[in-house]
């Protein structure tokens, strides 16, 4: 017999950290079920990618697949305790922190998982511009 409970999932910002813009220094997790997703690239269903040379259509098409992918998972954004972000030009923070900021904005309380986020050369294909992995805690 299983037993569904909610994960307990505190966020935490000691004082001597600082306030972070939209994000946790720490997350203390409780939970049953670990789900890792895998990075996820502005891809649609067919395979082809959304928004070449256009940030915030992959942004917002990145976030989507992490939804459907956190779907499967029987998840929400709420469940997401850690995000690792690769940029490919850190140019496009703040229209990073846009998707972002909607995306845990669409639960209740949002949500502020801890995030790496990071510069890379390039991604797995010339014309992509952001990859995003993820840990949710169910």
């Amino acid at each position: 017999m299983t037993h569904e409970t909610t994960p307990s999932i505190v966020r935490i910002n000691p004082p001597e950290l600082g306030t972070p813009p939209g994000y946790s220094q720490v997350v203390d997790v409780s939970a049953n079920r670990i789900i890792f997703i895998a990075g996820q690239t502005a891809l649609d269903r067919d395979g082809n990618l959304v928004g070449k040379n256009d940030f915030a259509a992959q942004a917002a098409q990145v976030f989507s697949n992490l939804a459907i992918a956190l779907a499967a998972g029987n998840c929400t954004a709420s469940n997401v305790v850690k995000l690792t972000v690769f940029l490919t030009d850190m140019g496009n923070l703040a229209l990073y922190r846009e998707a972002r900021n909607r995306f845990f904005a669409s639960v209740t309380p949002p949500a502020a998982p801890a995030v790496t986020l990071v510069e890379v050369s390039k991604l797995y294909g010339p014309d992509f511009m952001i990859e995003i992995e993820a840990i949710a805690a169910a």
